[in-house]
């Protein structure tokens, strides 16, 4: 018995019923899959307008997942690989710097919990902050506030 080929739409639905896509991803998700005649950016439309493709959702969604482990440049960059652009992006990037300096207290926390021994240690955990992609201002405020905790 052959296998049934699923239609570009109904792959589409299985993606997005899964967890959110930016348009982009799901666009290359089904270039994968097109026969000839497919148009998938004529897909995406209809998706679109039937609200079950959505740039926002796909934004919120990749912010609440990442903002526990990783520092806004971090996220912002993942955005922008998503074809996240402009205002959107802007508006997202306000959200996330209220709350930075907390953020990256709670992840360093989590991964070390006491004050660094020693200048080497300091460094080591600020390099663990910066990969996350906190900002500098995160980072020293960070530092300081595990060095007021030690006293």
């Amino acid at each position: 018995m052959a296998k049934v080929q699923m239609s570009l739409k109904a792959r589409a639905l299985k993606y997005l019923s899964s967890r959110e896509h930016s348009r982009l991803e799901l666009a290359r998700k089904l270039a994968r899959y097109a026969q000839e005649g497919d148009d998938i950016e004529s897909l995406l439309d209809a998706l679109e307008s039937a609200k079950l493709l959505s740039q926002s959702r796909f934004s919120e969604s990749l912010v609440h997942r990442r903002a526990a482990r990783f520092g806004n440049s971090r996220i912002l960059s993942e955005l922008q690989a998503h074809g996240i652009e402009g205002e959107a992006l802007q508006d997202i990037k306000a959200g996330l710097s209220l709350d930075e300096t907390a953020r990256a207290r709670e992840v360093w926390r989590k991964r070390f919990g006491q004050p660094p021994a020693d200048a080497t240690e300091r460094a080591k955990q600020m390099r663990f902050l910066q990969q996350r992609g906190f900002s500098h201002a995160a980072i020293q405020a960070t530092m300081r506030a595990t060095n007021t905790e030690d006293d």
